[in-house]
């Protein structure tokens, strides 16, 4: 994976001291995530190379942008990736769980995102795990943020007309979803994510509140082929990739 910086149209993000690089998952979820009710605090668990809060601060006008990340090199470049944009005076990386800082912290979020470590390590997962370095196994591997424990710390830190969105991959995702409805949250959209027409369903964008409705479905398709882009995917993330 590429050390390089990467460099979006209105922001560049150092990459190489996070164990896991910018990929789609990333900037599908920060140009996917509804800021249609105008979110004046956002919060971002698991912020890595903090991609997803700085395209919510290029998005959103919400003046308070906060991130989250347990691992020290990644929070580090986290923070100087905020410090380095136009909108550093509204964003800021705390170094903690997302445990830690739910139980220290008091106040509530209009729109929490996250792309959470989603491989469980039990069975084949450990001989992965094993083969995996540390910084990106914790990227990686679910034991150091349980869906449950991300979930409960979700529920207590949402403010009452608050979103929560989230991308997992597909088979993760009914699961989930279950977890979040134990939580009083409520799955409000989904979206089905298809790296081309004839693959598979790859990753779930899930968007929840606490308000009980009947769940939009959406779907997109990434690729018509090798690097030719769908038109429905680039008019989700053309603010951002420079060649789109």
């Amino acid at each position: 994976m590429s050390q390089h910086p990467f460099q979006f149209k209105q922001f560049k993000v150092d990459q190489d001291h996070c164990a896991m690089k910018i990929g789609t998952d990333a900037v599908l979820l920060g140009a996917w995530a509804s800021i249609n009710h105008q979110p004046q605090s956002i919060l971002d668990i698991g912020a890595g190379t903090g991609i997803i809060a700085l395209q919510l601060a290029q998005r959103s006008d919400a003046k308070t942008i906060d991130a989250i990340e347990i691992d020290e090199d990644a929070h580090e470049q986290c923070t100087d990736n905020f410090e380095q944009s136009s909108w550093g005076d509204r964003l800021f990386c705390y170094h903690a769980s997302v445990q830690e800082f739910a139980s220290e912290v008091e106040d509530k979020y209009d729109l929490i995102v996250s792309n959470p470590p989603f491989f469980e390590t039990p069975k084949v997962l450990n001989s992965q795990k094993r083969k995996t370095p540390k910084a990106r196994a914790i990227a990686r591997f679910t034991d150091t943020l349980p869906f449950k424990h991300l979930v409960v710390c979700v529920a207590h830190l949402l403010s009452e007309t608050g979103i929560f969105a989230a991308i997992l991959p597909e088979q993760e995702t009914a699961s989930f979803i279950e977890i979040a409805k134990s939580n009083n949250l409520f799955l409000q959209r989904i979206c089905n994510v298809r790296g081309t027409q004839t693959a598979p369903v790859k990753r779930c964008l899930l968007e929840f509140s606490f308000k009980k409705t009947v769940a939009g479905s959406e779907k997109i398709t990434i690729e018509i082929s090798r690097h030719k882009y769908t038109q429905e995917y680039k008019n989700l993330v053309s603010d951002f990739y420079v060649k789109m």
